[in-house]
This record gives structure tokens, sequence and C-alpha cells, in this order.
């Protein structure tokens, strides 16, 4: 049974995780088929990527199931297996955008967080009550806290494990926005395809961007600078002449993500 699989259609791919009867709890395995989903999403030609879930959850976290904490190398585990994954699908230069129904929660939340836009159903139960069982916040929470809610309103969330509503996690700015829960796929798949007819590689180099000024703090001046230079590179693309074209004719513009 596949646990994780990539379907694209009109420029959109979609990347499962399809083991909802553990609640789409990580184990390896399903590790290793999100990797070649993504491998897969990475050398094609996609102008944006959908992360979802089968089943009442978006995510449970880390299977814990047999795990054993006397002899539990956790620091292995997500230096090894969880981290690169996080960090792969932050990393992937085409927008991407998760829809979070259930339980997000663990390297779960830490999934949908590194996707540059995430919905979530109203219902949605998203956190990671670390807490309770003795741990500390992982799967890139700390940052992905304080950058969105602030460090009071991280420390609260990891003091008490407190899980948010999907409506909750929004009004806090934890995530965009929440749906009720028949609308969720809908509405991602709506967003998804609406982008991926935009001008994608002006999009691509604007993740860059935002995500330079997040990891390197950049200063007004070489933001300025490094937006400079990349509208020099747009100029000198299709989307760029077909944007001028479109306006200047009055009509929609038809652009090829090149």
């Amino acid at each position: 049974m596949m646990l994780a699989s990539l379907t694209t259609e009109n420029g959109v791919g979609e990347i499962v995780l399809n083991r909802p009867d553990k609640l789409n709890a990580l184990n390896l395995e399903l590790v290793e088929q999100l990797h070649a989903a993504l491998q897969t999403a990475e050398s094609g030609d996609l102008r944006a990527l959908i992360l979802r879930a089968e089943g009442r959850a978006f995510s449970a976290g880390r299977d814990l199931a047999g795990v054993d904490p006397e002899t539990d190398d956790a620091e292995r585990i997500l230096t090894e297996v969880f981290n690169p994954l996080i960090r792969r699908v932050r990393e992937l230069p085409v927008p991407t955008f998760a829809a979070v129904q259930g339980a997000c929660l663990g390297v779960g939340l830490g999934l949908a967080l590194a996707c540059d836009v995430v919905i979530a159903a109203d219902d949605a139960r998203i956190g990671s009550p670390f807490g309770r069982i003795g741990a500390v916040l992982d799967s890139g929470g700390h940052a992905f806290f304080v950058e969105r809610v602030g460090s009071h309103r991280a420390l609260e969330l990891i003091y008490t494990g407190r899980l948010l509503s999907g409506t909750e996690a929004a009004a806090w700015g934890l995530l965009n926005r929440s749906v009720p829960a028949a609308q969720l796929l809908d509405e991602v798949r709506r967003l998804a395809a609406a982008v991926a007819q935009g001008p994608t590689t002006a999009f691509r180099t604007s993740k860059t961007i935002v995500r330079r000024i997040a990891d390197e703090h950049l200063r007004l001046e070489e933001v300025l600078a490094a937006e400079a230079a990349a509208q020099g590179a747009a100029s000198r693309t299709a989307d760029y002449r077909e944007g001028f074209a479109a306006f200047q004719s009055k009509r929609e513009p038809r652009f090829i993500g090149a």
C-alpha cells in the first residue's frame, strides 16, 4: 500500500499522506515515500503543490508505537529522519499549499507550517503538546511559532500544550485561514490552481526573497537590492512581456511560468 503519493493535473501537484488508520502518523516508510514524492515533484514542471492527507487527521505526528524511551535516540531521529523532510518541504521552489483537517501535531504540524500557505478546517486541532510526554517542541516548531505568533504566545502554547482549533489558529496568525471542513479541499485546490496560472517564475523569486528575509534578517537596503535584481531578471521572461502586453491590450494575461 502506498503511504504517500503524488498526482499532477494542469501543473498542480498533490502529495497525499495515506495512512488514515494511524491518523497519518509518520513512520520510516511514510517518510521515505514522502521523499520519493517530493523528488518527483522537484524534477517535474509543477507550478504549484498541495500537501494533504486522507482520513480524519492531517497527521498525529511521529508514530510512537513501539518506541522505547530508554533506547530511543531522539536526536538522531530528528537529525536524520524528520528534519531533512521539513527542510525539503520548506525549500521547494514552487508555491506550496497545505490542507489541514483534524489533528495536526508534532512533525505533522512542522510539515504543514513548512508550506507557504496553510488553510485548515475550522474544527482542526493544531498544536504540539510535547510537554505532556516530557519532550521538547521540535520539527521547526519554535521557529514557526515565534515567527507567526510571537514569543509570548509561542511559550504559552509550549507550556500549556494547548491545541488550537483551525478558527483559533487562523485568528492568531499561525496559519492563513480556516474554512468549514466540507469546503477545505475544494478551497485549497481552487487557490493552488489560480496561483499555478500566474507568473510562477516571478512567484518563485518572491518566495526566495521572503525566505531570505526570515532566514538572513535582511535589512531594507538588502531587500531593495534583491528586488531590483529580481525585477531585472523578470523583465527578460516571456511572462513579463505577456503581462505588459495584456495590460496594454486590456485583456487577461496567459502566463506560462517562464
